[in-house]
C-alpha cells in the first residue's frame, strides 16, 4: 500500500499463477449449474450511464486517509480532469443495452505534470492521467454503499502493455478508520491477458489479516467483448461471479465461497460496501521500450453497474 506500488503485496499472485498454469476451468456438469444470483433479491441500484450523476459518483483518487489514495503509473483525474485531459466520457455504443457507455481512458502525457500529491509528476513512466470513479469520499461519505447484495458490472477492457482495470469495493469504515479495512476485487485484468483475469478478497490490517484469491480463465477476449462481472455478498461470504456463474477457486477446484471474517465487525459498524470503476496503469511490470504511438491512450467501457438486494 505504498505510494509507488500497488494497492496490495500480490500475496497470492504465485498460487493463481499456478492455478492458471494448470488449467483449470469452469465445470460444466448440469448438475454443477448455479442458479442465478440475483435470484430472489430486487434491483436497488442501477446506472446504465446515459450520464455521470456527480452527486453519486465521486472522481479522483481512491477515497482514503491513508495515504495520498493514488497507485500505480497513472494519476487519478479529478471530474474536470488533469492536464488538459478529461478521462470519463459517455459515449455512444452499439453494443451496450442502452447505446450509451461510460467510457474511463487513460493518456500518456509525457511531460512534467502538476497533479496534487501525486508522486509520479517528474517520473516520466508515471506521467500519465487516467480515471477513478467512485461512491464515497475522502471525508467519510458514502453516497451509495450496501452490506450485502449482488453487485454486477457489464464491462469491456483495453488490450494494452500496462492497463489495470477493475470493478472493486471497499468498507465504508475503511476511509476514516484504515488500520482495518475489506477489499473485495470483483475483477482485476491485466491488459495483456485477454482470457485471464483476478478476483480477491483482502482483509488488511491486524488483527486478523486475512486474504483469499483465485484466477479466473474465461471462454471469451474480455478486450473484444462486454462481459458481466459480479460478486455475491452474504451475511458471512463472498462469491465472485464470471457472467453469473461461480468463479472456481483454483486452490480447492470449487466455486469460490470465502469467508468474511470481520461480518461481524461490520455488523457492528452498520457498515457498508462501496464500489469503484478504475482505470489503472500496473507498476509491476516492466515499463514498454519504447512505448508504442498507439499504447499512448487506452479506455474501458461500463455498460452498467447493478445492485440486488
Amino acid at each position: 500500500m505504498t505510494s509507488l506500488l500497488s494497492r496490495r503485496n500480490f500475496v497470492i499472485g504465485s498460487a493463481v499463477s499456478a492455478g492458471i498454469a494448470g488449467g483449470l476451468a469452469y465445470r460444466s456438469s448440469a448438475s454443477m449449474e448455479p442458479a442465478d444470483p440475483a435470484s430472489g433479491l430486487q434491483l436497488v441500484f442501477e446506472d446504465r450511464f446515459g450520464s455521470l450523476d456527480w452527486s453519486v459518483w465521486n472522481a479522483g483518487p481512491k477515497a482514503t486517509t491513508f495515504d495520498t489514495g493514488f497507485y500505480g503509473r497513472a494519476a487519478f483525474a479529478r471530474d474536470t480532469g488533469e492536464e488538459g485531459f478529461n478521462p470519463y466520457s459517455i459515449v455512444d455504443d452499439a453494443n451496450a443495452g442502452d447505446g450509451k457507455a461510460l467510457q474511463i481512458a487513460v493518456k500518456f502525457i509525457g511531460q512534467t505534470m502538476n497533479v496534487p500529491n501525486y508522486y509520479g509528476n517528474t517520473h516520466p513512466e508515471f506521467q500519465w492521467i487516467s480515471g477513478n470513479i467512485q461512491t464515497a469520499r475522502h471525508d467519510g461519505t458514502v453516497t451509495r454503499g450496501w452490506r450485502r447484495g449482488y453487485f454486477e458490472a457489464r464491462m469491456l477492457f483495453p488490450k494494452h502493455p500496462l492497463t489495470w482495470p477493475a470493478f472493486w469495493m471497499m468498507n465504508g469504515r475503511s476511509i476514516l478508520f484504515p488500520q482495518t479495512s475489506l477489499e473485495i476485487d470483483v475483477v482485476e485484468h491485466k491488459g495483456f491477458e485477454p482470457t485471464t483475469y483476478g478476483a480477491y478478497l483482502h482483509e488488511w490490517g491486524q488483527p486478523g489479516e486475512h486474504h483469499e484469491g483465485t484466477g479466473v480463465p474465461t471462454p471469451v477476449d474480455m478486450t473484444g467483448a462486454y462481459c458481466r462481472y459480479g460478486v455475491l455478498v452474504t451475511d458471512t461470504h463472498c462469491t465472485p461471479y464470471f457472467e453469473r456463474r461461480p468463479v472456481i477457486d483454483t486452490k480447492t477446484g470449487m466455486p469460490a465461497k470465502w469467508e468474511i471474517t470481520r461480518s461481524a465487525e461490520l455488523d457492528a459498524n452498520g457498515d457498508v460496501f462501496w464500489p469503484l470503476l478504475t482505470l489503472a496503469l500496473r507498476s509491476d511490470v516492466p515499463y514498454p521500450q519504447p512505448l508504442a504511438e498507439q499504447d499512448e491512450l487506452a479506455s474501458m467501457r461500463v455498460d452498467y453497474l447493478q445492485v440486488y438486494a
